[in-house]
């Protein structure tokens, strides 16, 4: 079955990319799923994708599993032959695929891309000036909610080559992946700007906290430490000195593998709403713990900025504008006038 998977996911891919195909619908069992989940995997971004199973939704499918974009109902009652129940599901399936392929609005690509990680705006307020400012400047933003999902659809567009750059500014998947959350992005997150040679700005966005399923149990290695509720879905573990550390660590490794400009804004005084001095995550100490790490082990390759602000002041965002602008006007965004 493996093999059929990935023989099936090289077909689909080709298909799709000489025009053949405009979505995908399977119907399966758990058989059937794990080949779905792969012919779906191989799909860009955007091209419709519906499986009808008998585990839709079930927590046998691993969210690394899980293509961005794909849609899911269970094939109820339809084992040996066809009924009233089993006909609804294949019929809204059917309409699913077929609607989304008459209705998608393709991607224009008029112009340049930049891809851009955040939060709401509770947490995370760079891009509410930056999009506007670079969009100003000629370029398309789409900016992506880093909550596990968001970082797989962003990972999977950079692999494509579909950005001109990135502003990836909230690494906290990262963290996620890295302390046992089940709230990942994936161990390929914030590799793959660097492989492909993308020019990427990089921060600190949540860098202290670690996620979590909020109705699940705390992951074993963080459990006795602070934890925010943030709603019924998520909660939040305050990272202690030595996790900022081991997070550190991380970031600069997988930076040091960049093949293309990559620059690190670390702004001094925090990295989410909620850890300025005097706020209730606020820990001085972790947060130096984390600042002298990224001193110690950033890489050649990558220039580290530093600036006496916080993520949220409006000199980050000027700052990363002013690199930014930089990059452009000395031709290191290929492809862009």
């Amino acid at each position: 079955m493996q093999i059929m998977a990935k023989g099936a996911a090289l077909l689909t891919a080709r298909l799709h990319r000489e025009g053949r195909i405009d979505g995908v619908l399977v119907l399966g069992g758990t058989m059937g799923t794990d080949l779905a989940l792969d012919v779906c995997a191989a799909l860009p971004l955007g091209v419709p994708k519906y499986i009808v199973s008998t585990v839709s939704f079930s927590p046998l499918i691993p969210p690394d599993r899980l293509a961005a974009d794909v849609q899911m109902i269970l094939w109820a009652g339809g084992l040996f032959g066809l009924n009233s129940i089993c006909k609804a599901s294949l019929s809204q399936a059917a309409g699913a695929v077929l609607g989304a392929a008459r209705a998608v609005e393709r991607p224009k690509r008029d112009r340049p891309l930049i891809g851009m990680t955040s939060f709401g705006k509770t947490v995370l307020r760079y891009m509410v000036t930056l999009k506007p400012e670079l969009e100003r400047r000629g370029f398309e933003v789409a900016v992506f909610h880093a909550t596990g999902m968001g970082g797989r659809a962003f990972e999977s567009l950079v692999a494509e080559g579909a950005f001109a750059a990135v502003l990836d500014f909230a690494p906290q998947e990262v963290g996620n992946h890295l302390m046992g959350s089940s709230i990942s992005a994936g161990a390929d997150r914030m590799t793959n700007a660097g492989a492909s040679g993308t020019p990427q700005i990089v921060s600190i966005g949540c860098y202290d906290l670690v996620d979590f399923v909020g109705w699940q149990d705390t992951p074993a290695r963080l459990r006795g430490q602070d934890v925010h509720a943030h709603n019924r879905l998520l909660s939040s573990v305050l990272m202690t000195a030595d996790q900022r550390r081991e997070m550190a660590r991380a970031i600069c490794e997988k930076l040091s593998r960049a093949k293309g400009p990559t620059a690190l804004l670390l702004p001094m005084h925090g990295g989410n709403e909620w850890d300025r001095a005097g706020g209730p995550l606020s820990d001085p100490e972790g947060l130096q713990a984390f600042v002298d790490e990224i001193r110690a082990h950033c890489p050649d390759n990558v220039t580290l900025v530093e600036l006496e602000a916080h993520i949220n002041d409006p000199a980050f965002a000027q700052a990363a504008l002013d690199l930014f602008d930089g990059w452009v006007d000395t031709g290191l965004l290929q492809g862009v006038v």
